[in-house]
């Protein structure tokens, strides 16, 4: 179970008729949504974080991931959104 089951199940709930995409594994990293896109809101600060967690990776080398694997990912216009966050 995710920290954020709340949220993602509200959002399933609440736009039920849409098609909206998640990047696996990275629930716990969900903060929102943006309405007129229908895209996903992913922090960046908790990416690394999961990335560190549950892929036991060192958290340069987590860095580094979420840049060339992650950031620059295009899955289509349903793209998720990933802010740049200051925790």
């Amino acid at each position: 179970m995710t920290q954020n089951t709340e949220l993602i199940q509200w959002i399933e709930d609440y736009y039920y008729d849409e098609e909206i995409i998640k990047a696996d594994g990275f629930d716990d990293a969900i903060i929102g949504i943006e309405e007129s896109t229908m895209r996903l809101i992913y922090s960046k600060t908790k990416v690394i974080d999961v990335l560190v967690r549950d892929w036991d990776m060192e958290e340069d080398d987590a860095e580094e991931y979420y840049w060339f694997n992650i950031h620059n990912a295009w899955v289509g216009e349903r793209t998720p959104i990933w802010c740049i966050d200051i925790n």
